[in-house]
């Protein structure tokens, strides 16, 4: 089993619909798939159950051990894929790991999927915290999706700065442009400069489109909703990356 998480300092980048779209198209190129919310937000589950909110669980429940991982998951939510809904309680995630007394509780939960699951995707909360260095620990890869902006890079600079200064696994770090808008002259600079701006990048870019933006209002993956978008093409892209690098 492979676990790989999308992760952003900040909100507001294209995260989760990343996270929803690889998800979805690893399942469909015949990976058993499991996609976990790990953001209290819960937008994932407006991307994958028709624009409404998932019921998810209390997370305290199954830190204690109470109730297994099997009975948070939604199985099939489409052929392959496998879905944990997030829950209110997620809020409380960081304080709920720094109470518990594994070294790696994340892994621990995780571990029981093994045998049935290929590829894990989580799809993590914004900002820096118990819960991040859990995620950076536990993932094969993390994928930091950031708009070609310098605020942006001035935050993805900072967060590589915090993963190297914890041990976290700098070399696993994965940046990659979203909401990319190839009328804007800026763009396009950082764009052609990614070879430069980062020691390990993926080379596929999602540009803005209102079909990203769709998503959230019909519940549905790009693949589904619109499969000859370019924001689609490209998350297609991405995949093959991604499934080249884990050998999946």
């Amino acid at each position: 089993m492979r676990t790989i998480a999308f992760y952003s300092p900040k909100g507001g980048v294209g995260k989760t619909a990343s996270a929803v779209n690889i998800a979805y198209l690893a399942s469909e190129s015949g990976c058993s798939t499991l996609l976990w919310d790990l953001d209290s937000q819960g937008a994932a589950s407006f991307y994958l159950s028709g624009g409404e909110p998932g019921k998810g669980k209390k997370i305290s429940k199954l830190l204690e051990g109470k109730v297994p991982i099997a009975e948070f998951i939604e199985e099939n939510v489409y052929p392959g894929l496998d879905f944990i809904p997030a829950h209110k309680s997620f809020r409380n995630l960081d304080i709920r790991i720094e109470e518990d007394e594994r070294s790696l509780p994340l892994k621990s939960l995780l571990a029981p999927l093994a045998e049935e699951t290929s590829l894990v995707v989580l799809d993590c909360p914004p900002g820096q915290s118990r819960l991040t260095e859990q995620v950076l620990r536990v993932a094969d890869v993390v994928y930091v999706p950031l708009v070609p902006t310098w605020l942006s890079m001035n935050s993805w600079r900072q967060f590589r700065d915090f993963v190297r200064d914890k041990k976290l696994g700098q070399k696993k770090l994965r940046p990659f442009f979203t909401l990319v808008d190839r009328r804007k002259k800026f763009h396009r600079e950082l764009c052609e400069q990614a070879p430069d701006l980062f020691d390990r990048h993926m080379e596929a870019m999602i540009p803005y489109s209102s079909a990203v933006e769709r998503m959230g209002e019909e519940g549905l993956p790009l693949e589904i909703l619109s499969p000859r978008s370019n924001p689609a093409q490209s998350y297609r892209k991405l995949w093959k990356e991604i499934q080249s690098e884990l050998s999946i």
